[in-house]
């Protein structure tokens, strides 16, 4: 049988089922779906393909999800380090933005951030940030899946200038592109504090019937939910239920602060959870209680956040802290163990974006979304799990191979759909931009 591209591995770890892995396997890709898995030996003998890529030291996974970020602030990687959230963002951040934000801020930092992504094994990012449009051209240029969070606030900003008008041009987003491969949209209601009551509802209302996720971030830190309390007599994940916005679309993130009884009421009505781990930890935000969420069938994904707060995107060292913190916050070396860290950067946070019927798991039907890691570098040997050894020893600079919807966008640890010296030169502008700001 013809197809299109046949990948020989030494290890397939193809996420569901859970937990297993298959050796010297391949995987055969007709017409950007995976069409089959089998043996190295049966593609050999049942498939002739354009293009056979042998990786012998190398273990297969799906492409990571990277489920929360704002990639355009990339550009702002090291600008206000080791200040807490609030602080860093009204007294920082929002005057930064203020200054600099416009399309080619937007485009050109988006495509640092694409680029940075795709080099350490991500095939598909949420993004919530300002002319999302924008962000949506770099990703098609890039040929890596997004979808576009559209930002909903009171205020006015550079992209709008009420929550009628940011809900409208979410809805323009949503109709242009419905039927596209690569992109899809959500509702980005910033946060609790941020958006009254009547969008919320509305956002609740549209978003059910244009079948689309609604993003928002909750619960981040213990100021913001000690605030509603004071002001408003109510938590906002309270509000957000007396608001009807608690559903299976919802991807709530951060949530840092949680009691057991909202633990249940996510688990009631299925709402998925972004757990940010490294930016919580540098912006001193407090810890997701992962393993709860996980006792109580809550899907929990995984995000960098933006650039800015991180301060990179690899979702490999995230996995890594996923596992480590729930180990250590919980006490019990047992919680999220490497499978379930791996499972939360692929299918739980395709889950979360509600795209697992398509990507998050090497499944015969799904696309070709794919990444090869090359396991035979000093700090990765011994293979004695390979597992373990993805979670708990692998640098993002061992991604060797990216491939989304089967076309190639890493190929020998190099771009293939993006010009590194271009983006170089872009993101050097940008800091001289920023320094005379």
């Amino acid at each position: 049988m013809q197809v299109d591209l046949i990948i020989q591995a030494k290890w397939l770890i193809p996420i569901v089922p859970s937990g297993q892995v298959l050796e010297d396997q391949a995987i055969i890709i007709k017409d950007k779906i995976i069409h089959d898995l089998c043996s190295i030996h049966d593609s050999e003998s049942h498939f002739q393909a354009k293009q056979v890529v042998k990786l012998s030291d190398h273990a297969i996974i799906p492409g990571l999800v990277n489920a929360h970020g704002h990639s355009p602030m990339v550009l702002f990687r090291g600008m206000a380090d080791d200040i807490p959230l609030k602080e860093w963002l009204e007294e920082n951040i929002w005057p930064l933005e203020e200054r600099l934000v416009d399309r080619a801020f937007v485009n050109e930092g988006a495509s640092l951030a694409i680029a940075e992504m795709i080099t350490s094994g991500t095939t598909c990012f949420a993004d919530m940030y300002f002319f999302p449009d924008e962000v949506a051209k770099a990703a098609l240029n890039a040929r890596m899946r997004v979808q576009l969070a559209s930002p909903v606030l009171d205020f006015p900003t550079c992209w709008a200038q009420d929550a009628d008008e940011y809900i409208l041009k979410a809805t323009q987003l949503h109709d242009r592109y419905r039927d596209n491969e690569f992109v899809t949209t959500a509702f980005g209601p910033h946060a609790p504090y941020t958006v009254s009551d009547e969008p919320l509802c509305k956002v609740a209302t549209l978003a059910e019937e244009l079948d689309v996720p609604i993003h928002i971030h909750v619960h981040e830190t213990l100021e913001e939910v000690e605030e509603a309390v004071k002001t408003e007599g109510r938590r906002p994940l309270q509000r957000l239920k007396d608001l009807g916005l608690i559903s299976p679309r919802l991807n709530c993130i951060h949530v840092t602060q949680l009691l057991a009884e909202e633990i249940k009421i996510l688990s009631h009505h299925g709402a998925n959870v972004t757990h940010c781990p490294e930016s919580n930890m540098k912006l001193a935000s407090g810890f997701c209680p992962v393993s709860a969420l996980m006792e109580q069938s809550v899907n929990v994904g995984l995000g960098t956040d933006g650039g800015a707060s991180n301060n990179d995107l690899d979702m490999f060292s995230e996995i890594r802290s996923a596992a480590l913190l729930a180990k250590a916050t919980s006490g019990n070396a047992t919680n999220i163990p490497a499978h379930q860290a791996l499972e939360m950067a692929t299918i739980n946070g395709a889950k979360a974006l509600g795209l697992d019927n398509i990507i998050g798991s090497l499944e015969i039907g799904k696309r070709a979304d794919i990444t090869a890691i090359s396991l035979d570098s000093l700090n990765s040997i011994p293979i004695n799990n390979p597992i373990s050894t993805l979670v708990y020893a692998v640098n993002a600079s061992q991604v060797s191979h990216v491939w989304c919807a089967g076309q190639s966008l890493l190929t020998e640890g190099k771009l293939v759909t993006l010009d590194e010296t271009k983006i170089r030169r872009s993101a050097l502008d940008w800091r001289q931009k920023i320094a005379e700001s």
